[in-house]
């Protein structure tokens, strides 16, 4: 297929699950957590816009959460089906960690998810907002675990190698490995800055279409304060997190630099853009800052930055790749930090739910975090090549070793099945997104019963639901 060889379409076929499946975890970790602040707010203020924002966000959590649920189950398969040498070899490390995983986040979602989505008429006010933390703590300790195993790969310790398979002696330091601190700090500010700009865009959808009511507002309102205070914290992360890369996989950084060659003991420049190109080993058309690259890898002036050349050409990830998917992600965290700016600007000038302009810059901000999530996935794995298991296991070494025509049909499978499937999905929960939150101005308040209406004890069928005047209720 294309000239690929089957391992190249194994590879494709993970990246193209993978690409799917972190889209709706990420949502899912930073909605969980807003719907726990919007129903403790509720409780506290007794305002009832955020409860009207908790019945409408809490319809589009529950879409997002079921589709994540179905994507993960099609990736662990994928560790049997098509890479079962990589679980042969390190399973004893990975497969515990999936498991803990399921012991505790998948147990404690469980156990609260059904209480958080029909409970609302059925069980007390603070049970429910218990069991909404709970469901929010539950995304979190998930990607914990998550993080921890995906970080194993990227810079393992706390093993030995006993007859080709890797043996843990110390879980404390397999859990806690090096660069585990920086993903898991560096993936859940980014699940809370893709959530700010998805609500934030909903909210400038609706105020661009004249929709203007308080809960729209309160929208737009909580996730401009969101991205101004997270988006930059999230790039003193990835600081960090460069430094932890610099420090363990420096092949990775010299080919998000684009950086071939040190010349003498000149400081190493930063190379704004350029085209890598492997085979001729140089950046073409390189545009650079001198002394840049120094300064921002090594926080000094004089200091270089491993270069490409100086690493065997089979151990060398693409940097073709990875030099833009890196920029992609720093290009729009950039432009995620000018929105926040911005919105405090018009904030106090009272201008931030009328100024087009940046209503429209909102909107199309949208999918930004979800876009920064991927590019800056791609760069860590395919940064993170040749290696499965980086230093101890190629790629090649780990895959099942299927066919060219069963790996070409397995993809062409997926690909056709994920855009039927979740496209649906997707294009449902925009259906969501589109009705906006339902306000309850004016109306009696209800709390169910005979011939009363009430809150759908099914979330979801209020989607076609026409009626919403009484709808939403207080609760208990």
């Amino acid at each position: 297929m294309f000239g690929l060889e089957a391992l190249d379409l194994a590879r494709i076929q993970f990246a193209f699950t993978i690409s799917f499946h972190i889209l709706f975890p990420a949502i899912t970790i930073g909605l969980a957590s807003y719907l726990a602040v919007l129903e403790g707010l509720w409780l506290k203020t007794h305002d009832d816009t955020y409860r009207d924002l908790y019945h409408f966000w809490s319809k589009i959590f529950a879409v997002n959460f079921g589709m994540g649920v179905v994507s993960g189950l099609v990736m662990a398969y994928q560790f049997g089906t098509n890479w079962s040498r990589f679980s042969d070899f390190a399973g004893s490390v990975t497969g515990p960690l999936l498991t803990y995983e399921v012991l505790t986040a998948f147990f404690l979602e469980a156990g609260f998810l059904g209480v958080m989505l029909f409970g609302w008429n059925k069980v007390g006010r603070k049970l429910h907002f218990f069991s909404t933390v709970m469901v929010a703590i539950g995304t979190l300790i998930s990607t914990f675990w998550i993080l921890s195993s995906n970080s194993w790969m990227q810079t393992p310790q706390g093993y030995e190698i006993v007859n080709g398979q890797v043996i843990p002696v110390d879980w404390l330091a397999v859990i806690f490995n090096p660069s585990f601190p920086y993903r898991l700090a560096h993936m859940a500010v980014a699940a809370f800055v893709a959530t700010a700009f998805f609500v934030g865009s909903s909210a400038a959808w609706h105020l661009l279409r004249g929709r203007d009511n308080p809960a729209i507002r309160r929208m737009l309102s909580m996730a401009m304060w969101m991205a101004l205070i997270v988006a930059p914290v999230q790039a003193v992360i990835g600081d960090f997190h460069g430094l932890n890369t610099l420090k363990h996989q420096p092949a990775k950084i010299a080919a998000i630099e684009g950086h071939w060659e040190n010349v003498g003991n000149e400081p190493t420049p930063l190379i704004l853009f350029g085209w890598p190109d492997m085979k001729a080993e140089k950046t073409r058309f390189a545009v650079e800052i001198p002394y840049l690259g120094s300064l921002i890898l090594t926080h000094s002036l004089d200091k270089q930055v491993p270069a490409l050349k100086e690493f065997p050409p089979e151990d060398r990830p693409n940097s073709t790749i990875v030099f833009w998917s890196f920029r992609i992600m720093v290009g729009l965290g950039m432009l995620m930090i000018f929105t926040g700016l911005w919105s405090l600007w018009l904030r106090k000038r009272d201008r931030l739910y009328s100024s087009r302009p940046f209503l429209y810059l909102a909107l199309w901000m949208g999918p930004s975090g979800l876009i920064a999530i991927l590019a800056g996935w791609f760069t860590t794995e395919i940064g993170r090549q040749p290696w499965v298991v980086y230093g101890l296991m190629r790629t090649a070494d780990a895959s099942s070793g299927h066919s060219l025509v069963q790996m070409s049909i397995t993809l062409a499978l997926f690909v056709v099945v994920y855009f039927a499937l979740f496209g649906v999905g997707i294009g449902y929960m925009m259906r969501l997104v589109r009705k906006g939150p339902v306000t309850n101005e004016g109306a009696e308040t209800s709390h169910g019963g005979p011939g009363r209406k009430r809150t759908p004890a099914r979330p979801l069928s209020a989607a076609d639901d026409d009626d919403h005047s009484t709808s939403l209720n207080k609760g208990n």
